[in-house]
């Protein structure tokens, strides 16, 4: 099911340890990795001052974007739970005064969503 999940874009969560490895030179003094989450090769970072997106491009996947939202600039967000049919929940955030989201991630039932949320309505509140 993991190789599924991963195929339909599916995130799945990540320690704190092996993100703070691999992803460590790009935090502040003082800034900690919370919660993470992998999609296939990308990579989305909650810290305790701002929500970090990795997006690795390319066929190589050498090219990487790295996307800084402090929660300052969250102006919502939303929380779309999974159903009968649907396998994965979806959550999308708005920066700013912009019309659709900027972000959007899938998660699988593997995942608490509901704590997902949580977190990120105690950030951005």
């Amino acid at each position: 099911m993991g190789l599924l999940n991963k195929i339909l874009g599916n995130a799945s969560e990540v320690s704190a340890e092996q993100l703070l490895k691999k992803y460590g030179r790009l935090l502040i003094e003082g800034e900690q990795i919370e919660l993470g989450f992998s999609l296939l090769r990308d990579v989305f970072m909650f810290t305790n001052k701002r929500l970090i997106l990795i997006d690795i491009q390319g066929l190589t996947g050498s090219k990487v974007e790295y996307k800084s939202l402090p929660y300052k600039n969250i102006s919502r967000f939303s929380l779309e739970t999974s159903g009968t049919f649907d396998l994965d929940a979806e959550l999308k955030i708005w920066i700013s005064s912009e019309n659709l989201p900027s972000v959007s991630k899938k998660f699988n039932k593997s995942i608490d969503v509901y704590e997902v949320q949580r977190y990120l309505a105690g950030k951005v509140m």
